[in-house]
């Protein structure tokens, strides 16, 4: 573990993180595409699915996510969102490049987001990109938009970005890639023939703060809370979509992007 702290603290990502089988992979794709058939739709971008679905929250709190995670920011880890990022085959959704912390309102960078696929993730499906060592530097201008192909809640987008430093992070089913919150990442369209799934985890210390309001929500997964900053989320413990959770998850999401919906003001370059 101390090799993938170094690689992070150096790079501001590892990649290739075998997590789960492709068996298992696979079993957990189908638990989400029975969920976006009770749900009539995807369930990309939405929020805090973990504490709808029992498959993502069983994923977050992996032993090996987990202990990867903790070797990087320590054992008191609070599980503060999971995301379904999916970009379906033949479109041209993309991710343009960003740094995630620039819009969460949380102090401090004791963080890590994690990417774990349910679908192999290749160059030509749209995997993610990183600029290694960029979390060194800063937090960067981003200007937002509107654009309906971009993921990013507002399209928010730092240009001028030297992408013949970036480095390609494909992934097999199973695999996770690891990213640091400055990290200044994208992806590109998925020109595959199959849907590029990936569950987004997003990893907290309990010492980091939400600036934006009063109240947020986040999960203990690991050690102790001794600040108490954030109200408890609720672990799911089915696989089942039903009409109620499914206007919980609405209400969670709607909330998480009031949240996330503005820029953090601090440190821009």
């Amino acid at each position: 573990m101390n090799a993938i702290r170094e690689k992070f603290v150096t790079d501001g990502y590892i990649t290739g993180l075998q997590v789960l089988t492709p068996d298992d992979a696979l079993l957990h794709r189908d638990h989400l595409e029975r969920a976006e058939k009770d749900l009539s739709g995807s369930l990309h971008y939405l929020n805090k699915v973990h504490t709808i679905l029992k498959s993502p929250f069983d994923l977050a709190t992996h032993p090996k996510l987990l202990d990867a995670v903790e070797s990087i920011i320590g054992p008191d880890i609070l599980l503060y969102n999971c995301t379904f990022i999916i970009k379906e085959p033949k479109t041209a959704t993309f991710v343009s490049w960003h740094q995630d912390l620039a819009y969460w309102g949380l102090t401090g960078g004791e963080q890590v987001s994690a990417w774990l696929a349910l679908s192999s993730a290749t160059e030509i499906s749209g995997c993610m990109q990183m600029i290694p060592g960029s979390h060194h530097w800063g937090q960067f201008e981003q200007s937002t938009g509107t654009d309906p192909d971009n993921v990013l809640l507002q399209s928010q987008t730092i240009h001028n970005v030297d992408d013949r430093t970036a480095t390609l992070c494909p992934l097999n089913a199973g695999e996770a890639s690891l990213h640091h919150g400055w990290t200044v990442h994208c992806s590109k369209p998925n020109q595959s023939n199959d849907r590029r799934i990936g569950l987004n985890i997003q990893y907290i210390t309990p010492s980091m703060r939400q600036e934006k309001t009063d109240f947020d929500t986040a999960l203990l997964v690991r050690g102790q809370d001794l600040h108490g900053f954030y109200g408890a989320d609720v672990p799911a413990e089915d696989f089942v979509l039903t009409e109620n959770k499914i206007a919980q998850m609405m209400q969670l999401t709607e909330r998480y992007q009031q949240i996330a919906g503005t820029r953090t003001e601090t440190n821009t370059q």
